[in-house]
């Protein structure tokens, strides 16, 4: 597992810890942990494209996203408080049902089971 020391600089500097540790792959996933509406067969999906992939939620392009090894170079350009969203505005995508759900408080928890319930 690679851990980011400078994780307090933000997301780009997480995705490009992260890419610099990739070793012969085709591609990449790049996604939050926070998104209780990932599921492993979207994940599968994104992957087998092949191609820069965007989830599709609301309106909104947006992770988790594949993006093949072609734009490694791009994310490894990332200024340390940005994110790779800018690179998605094109990108095909597959729609991720309740993917605009993220959970970053107790009060998100609570949203979330309430969800559940229904």
């Amino acid at each position: 597992m690679v851990q980011n020391p400078d994780w307090m600089n933000g997301m780009g500097s997480s995705i490009r810890r992260g890419i610099q540790s990739l070793r012969e792959v085709e591609g990449a996933v790049i996604l939050t942990c926070d998104m209780p509406a990932v599921t492993t067969a979207h994940l599968q999906m994104l992957a087998a494209s092949g191609k820069l992939t965007a989830s599709l939620y609301g309106d909104k392009r947006g992770v988790p996203a594949y993006f093949p090894r072609t734009m490694f170079g791009l994310l490894l350009q990332l200024e340390d408080n940005r994110g790779a969203s800018h690179l998605l505005s094109s990108a095909d995508t597959i729609a991720l049902p309740g993917g605009e759900l993220d959970v970053d408080s107790p009060e998100d928890v609570s949203h979330m089971n309430k969800l559940k319930e229904r």
